[in-house]
Formats: structure tokens, sequence, C-alpha cells
């Protein structure tokens, strides 16, 4: 019976790479797969999913208006669908997320969500917070902070290099703008912020080294 799995993680933690093995293997064995990312992340080419090694495929893009069962039931009636894999998966939104168990459920096809758990602030995502309760399966992918402990969490970074603790939850970027560290370096990041904010420490870049 198909299930519907969430590969969460911190950023770069291969969440793209992963998804795009799982792909070519389902094609190397004959298997048709629907990629689907978010229309929101320009970092690429659009209408691809690209990892950091140097991977790539060709992706349909989604927004918060895409009715993603329409789209998958559709593209099943004409050329049977193996596997549904969605990148960013994040940016869904609850009613997506409802679409997409009707797709495991009612059609039998299997999905696989790739994405973050958290934003930069320790908030989940809407999409992410609905697959973390309705998946059948959570997988998480692991990456590591700069003191070698697991990165559970994201800083986002100004371009002054000082974190950040307010603002909008989405502001696509990726290295240059998001630092992936674990809990304690974190907190220490956002106090030593905090404090520059209010001028009571001068304002320097965080380091992490």
């Amino acid at each position: 019976m198909a299930q519907l799995y969430f590969y969460y993680s911190a950023m770069n933690a291969g969440k793209s790479t992963s998804l795009l093995q799982s792909s070519y293997n389902y094609n190397e064995r004959g298997m048709r797969t629907l990629i689907f990312t978010a229309e929101i992340d320009n970092r690429f080419a659009q209408g691809k999913v690209s990892s950091r090694i140097g991977l790539s495929a060709q992706a349909l893009l989604f927004t918060p208006i895409t009715n993603m069962a329409e789209i998958i039931k559709n593209e099943n009636s004409i050329q049977k669908v193996h596997c549904v894999l969605i990148d960013e998966c994040q940016f869904l939104t609850k009613q997506q997320v409802e679409e997409l168990c009707d797709i495991v459920d009612n059609v039998d096809i299997p999905v696989l969500c790739y994405g973050l758990r958290t934003d930069f602030s320790g908030e989940l995502f809407a999409g992410s917070q609905y697959l973390l309760a309705w998946a059948d399966k959570l997988v998480e992918l692991k990456t590591v902070c700069y003191c070698g402990r697991k990165a559970n969490k994201v800083l986002r970074v100004g371009s002054d290099g000082i974190p950040m603790y307010e603002g909008a939850q989405v502001d696509i970027g990726g290295n240059e703008k998001y630092i992936s560290v674990c809990r304690k370096h974190y907190t220490e990041a956002i106090e030593q912020a905090k404090l520059m904010g209010q001028g009571l420490i001068p304002k320097v870049p965080i380091g992490f080294n």
C-alpha cells in the first residue's frame, strides 16, 4: 500500500539530492515519477529541482493555489504515475497536504515530501506542520553544526553577517543567508544578536570557528 513520507532536515542536509536519487531509482526500473517544487524558490532555474552536487531534474511548479490532487490524477490518467516527489514541501498549504493524503489513500500512489521542518525563528512551516501530523513515515535527514553536533535549527543572517530574529517567515536564499546550527549555538547566536540590537555590545558578524 502507498504511504505518505516526510523527509525533513535543516538546510544543506541533501534533501534535493535524496529526492533526485529516489526519482532515478524509480525511472531506472521503467516507472514514471512526478516531481514538484515550489514556484517561490527561484534560486535555480524555475521548473527544475537542483542539488548542490550538480544533479537536477525537470519539475512541475506549485503555488499556494495549486490543486495537487487534480494535477496528479490527470497525469495518472494519461500515463500511470508510480511515485510523486515534492521538493520544498514546507511551502505546501494544509489543503495541499490533505490532497496528497487523498492521492496516497485513494489513488494508491506513494508521495515523498522533502523540506524544512522549521523556519529561522524555530517555528513550524504550515506544510511541515501538517506533514508531521499526517504522514505515515517521518524520516530525519541529518546535517551537522560547525561544532560537530547535529544541526536542527537554521540561522538567517543579514548582509552584515549578524543573525536575524525578526522578519517574514519566507525569505528565499542559500548559504549566503542561512546557516544550519545545533540548538545550543542557535540560542547563543540569537542572544548575542539581540544584545547587538540593544547597543549593549558592538555589532560584529557572528563567528563560527
